[in-house]
This record gives structure tokens, sequence and C-alpha cells, in this order.
């Protein structure tokens, strides 16, 4: 069975940091590449941070450059999240997704929801001013 488990989220300060964590099984980790993504109250989700380890590539939306990032630990099939510098503006429900790394970036760029097969149940971040 495929799952993507996101952990890590729950409410902060602005200006405190969070580790989220994307728990990868039943598929083959190497094959794919993981998005982070977010999606806040009445807004559209956004694809937030990219990794494939397959090409060694990270990718950031340009509005979480500077404090968001993406890593990895392949051993233990977990993508991590770190957050920085947390803004009331952060708060949202985070997922994360995989990708097939031949489509990863490629046609579609790398935060196209069609790109991705398998979607986490996300973990709530919510940051307090």
């Amino acid at each position: 069975e495929v799952q993507l488990v996101e952990s890590g989220g729950g409410l902060v300060q602005a200006g405190g940091s969070l580790r989220l964590s994307c728990a990868a099984s039943g598929f083959t980790f190497d094959d794919y590449a993981i998005g982070w993504f977010r999606q806040a109250p009445g807004k559209e989700r956004e694809g937030i941070a990219g990794i494939s380890d397959n090409d060694g590539r990270t990718d950031y939306a340009d509005s979480v450059k500077g404090r968001f990032t993406i890593s990895s630990d392949v051993a233990k099939k977990i993508v991590y999240l770190q957050i920085n510098d947390l803004r009331p503006e952060d708060t949202a429900v985070y997922s994360c997704a995989a990708a097939p790394v031949w489509a990863y970036c490629s046609a579609y760029g790398c935060f196209s929801a069609r790109i991705y097969d398998y979607w986490g149940q996300g973990t709530q971040v919510t940051v307090s001013s």
C-alpha cells in the first residue's frame, strides 16, 4: 500500500521554526521526486518545494525561498521541510506528494498537481502573531 504520511505540524508563534516530515512507503522511493504543497483556507493549493534525489535537485517557490529548506533521508525514505521565520501567512495544511522523476520539472513544471501520483493527508501548521 502506497503511503505518504506527514507529521511535525502544530501551533507556533511568528518567528518560530518547524520541521515537517513526509514518510514514504509502498513505492520505489528512488523513482520519485517529492514535493511539498500547502493550502490555506480559501486559497488554492500552492507548490512550495520539491526534491529529486535522482538528479540531485531542489526547487522552491519564490514565496518561500530563503526560509524553507527541503531535504531527504533516502535510507529512511523521509523528506523534510524545514521552515524558519514562520509568519501568519504560512498558516495552511502542508502536504507532500510523489511524482515520477521523469515528470518532475519537465513539461508541466515542478509543482503541477497533474504530475503527482501519490498524496499524503497533510499536517496543519498554524502561526500566531
